[in-house]
């Protein structure tokens, strides 16, 4: 018993009180989470989370949450060039490394996080949205890069 309860604390340590980086952020009350996980790289995908704010000027709710996960989206896609320029690859240099010598490089990364599928959407009280965006490593794989560790 002791075994299991030492176990368990040593799990619930290395995860953390905060949300896994596709899980929701919004509380039932329509407020935004003290804390979560803002990006996250996992066996096979990459993970980034946007916020976006309403304009609070706009009178049409519709267009307040538009245009909420609109900049929400694009705020994920610089959290996600921010964790793909960082990834390690073989050869001992980084993505953003890669990128600064290879122009086409450049444009499939920036074409694949255009392409990220939006996994949560999620809008606050005001109107403010919170995205998830997730990228499959095996669309980086096709890029021909290789990630150490894979």
């Amino acid at each position: 018993m002791k075994k299991l309860l030492a176990v368990l604390c040593v799990v619930a340590l290395f995860y953390g009180c905060a949300s896994s980086p596709d899980k929701g952020t919004v509380s039932k009350d329509g407020e935004i989470d003290r804390e979560w996980v803002e990006q996250g790289v996992t066996k096979n995908f990459i993970f980034a989370r946007g916020i976006g704010a309403a304009d609070q000027k706009l009178e049409n709710k519709t267009q307040k949450m538009a245009t909420s996960r609109n900049a929400a989206i694009v705020g994920a896609q610089y959290n996600m060039l921010a964790v793909i320029k960082g990834v390690n690859l073989e050869g001992g240099i980084t993505v953003e490394k890669a990128i600064e010598t290879d122009s086409v490089l450049a444009t499939s990364i920036d074409a694949a996080i255009k392409g990220a599928q939006v996994v949560r959407s999620e809008w606050t009280a005001d109107d403010g949205c919170i995205v998830i965006l997730r990228l499959s490593k095996k669309a980086l794989k096709e890029m021909g890069l290789k990630i150490v560790g894979e």
